[in-house]
């Protein structure tokens, strides 16, 4: 017997990887996710790509929220746009981060064999969660850009924070097709905490979720039957 959770109320993709992304009403989700989330990437010479930390595949690269991506039309299928921080696309996505972060040694580059995702292909956040984060810091203006889920699920009235942490293992159903495995949830980094067009920087985001739920914040899934999701499906659990 299945139990239905929630309805999706927002849908994300993120064209161009640690850049601000794009809200879309439906979307298809293959097995490497939502169609064309994170496709490309600021990349550096040495194979690094831009982020909000450094790790052994990413490069801190400041500023790169203050950037918005998206596929013109909705339609994955073309290059993606890079807009400027006035909202304006720029007619040369290389050439400008080149310029926006003063090195000349990146590139806006398509995925090729390694990984742009810190980890699975998708992420879920609920508003019980979110909900959570914005009580524990009053006023730090918070929104769930600042954690880049794929899907943010409206949960019902008395739903508790975190709990997506009791989903692990389980397997859930949006809309009439799509089947996801929810695994593990992320461990956050700074990037919780950078400015990002209207939010401001604030270092209480990320010291609030670490002193109570030890860093860790949503669901990361994999796609199990792929398909499309659109606002309003029920997410249940089957």
């Amino acid at each position: 017997m299945s139990t239905v959770f929630g309805t999706i109320e927002r849908i994300w993709r993120y064209p161009i990887k640690s850049v601000g992304g794009e809200l879309l009403d439906e979307v298809a989700v293959d097995a490497r996710g939502v169609v064309g989330d994170r496709l490309y990437a600021v990349r550096d010479a040495e194979g690094k790509f831009g982020s909000g930390k450094n790790t052994r595949r990413f490069r801190r690269m400041p500023g790169l929220l203050q950037l918005k991506s998206r596929y013109p039309g909705g339609a994955a299928t073309e290059v993606p746009e890079l807009l400027a921080p006035d909202g304006e696309p720029v007619p040369d996505p290389t050439s400008y981060v080149r310029h926006y972060l003063d090195r000349k040694d990146v590139e806006v580059a398509r995925e090729g064999a390694i990984s742009h995702f810190d980890q699975l292909p998708l992420s879920v956040l609920t508003t019980a969660t979110l909900d959570w984060v914005r009580a524990a810091v009053p006023g730090v203006p918070v929104d769930e850009r600042r954690f880049r889920p794929n899907l943010l699920v409206r949960t019902p009235p008395g739903t508790p924070p975190f709990v997506e942490d009791q989903w692990f293992g389980s397997t859930a159903r949006i809309g009439g097709a799509v089947c996801i495995r929810f695994e593990r949830s992320s461990e956050r980094c700074a990037m919780t905490n950078e400015a990002q067009q209207d939010l401001p920087h604030s270092p209480l985001i990320l010291r609030a979720i670490a002193q109570a739920h030890d860093m860790r914040l949503d669901a990361l899934a994999t796609v199990a039957q792929p398909g499309r999701v659109r606002l309003g499906d029920t997410v249940e659990m089957t």
